[in-house]
């Protein structure tokens, strides 16, 4: 089984003194939680934060990550972010195509295809995000949306695919308290992975995160699933104990 990736999304959340708290309060359990053995954490955090985050987890395996990356590489772009400026800061992930992205700036899988595009070709890996509504649920579209964001991101970056990260994200399932039971996040991790199988003949260096409400209490179950690689963590990851927790949970399955 791989190392689980596990990693924190803070959102547009944080100061400079609660992050400064936050950090060293993972930091201090890090070793703890992992039992000695291996896992990849990261932290995702504002814009604004990535120089602090930077310094403060210096030499702990922690690695940065961000919300977003520009789909253009520099100009005027007023307020964007370019890959290159990222990549001054360490930056490991960048996630791209967050629903709350997808809704609320309009981003279209095309565009979602090009910010993993200009992620790559900076060396930094994209965490793709995608996950239907609660409508396409209930149509029974679920398969056809998270395939169709996915072959965008595919057919963009062709054989650079097997470098990136996808998490499942099941948009009625963000910041609603409600989960997908893990045998539904199971099922759609396995589209997934045939998918990315197809696609690839490096499929196995893929991971595929689920990203639905996971906190302390279902991380377990749901990181036991065969297709889960590990966690995209939204308000979990703003609660030292409760990150730590999930990392716990998944290093115990490494």
């Amino acid at each position: 089984m791989k190392q689980k990736l596990i990693a924190g999304n803070w959102k547009m959340n944080g100061s400079l003194t609660a992050n400064e708290a936050l950090v060293h309060g993972v930091q201090q359990g890090l070793t703890q939680a992992l039992g000695g053995k291996h896992a990849q954490v990261a932290l995702c955090v504002p814009a604004a934060y990535l120089s602090q985050v930077q310094q403060l987890v210096k030499g702990s395996g922690i690695e940065v990550g961000s919300q977003d990356v520009s789909a253009h590489e520099q100009g005027a772009y007023t307020g964007e972010i370019s890959s290159a400026m990222l990549k001054d800061f360490a930056v490991r992930y960048a996630i791209v195509g967050h629903s709350e992205r997808r809704q609320y700036h309009a981003e279209s899988d095309a565009t979602v295809a090009l910010k993993a595009q200009r992620a790559l070709s900076a060396g930094i890996t994209p965490i793709v995000c995608v996950g239907e509504t609660l409508a396409d649920r209930e149509a029974g579209k679920t398969e056809e949306v998270v395939k169709r964001q996915l072959a965008a991101v595919i057919h963009t970056n062709g054989h650079c695919i097997s470098e990136i990260v996808v998490a499942y994200e099941p948009v009625w399932a963000i910041g609603t308290g409600r989960t997908a039971s893990p045998e539904q996040a199971q099922a759609v991790h396995a589209v997934l992975r045939a998918q990315l199988k197809a696609a690839t003949s490096h499929s196995d260096r893929i991971s595929i995160l689920y990203g639905g409400s996971m906190n302390a209490a279902n991380a377990a179950q749901l990181l036991a699933q065969p297709d889960i690689d590990g966690g995209l963590i939204g308000g979990a990851a703003l609660k030292a104990t409760d990150f730590l927790a999930i990392m716990a949970a998944g290093s115990a399955l490494a």
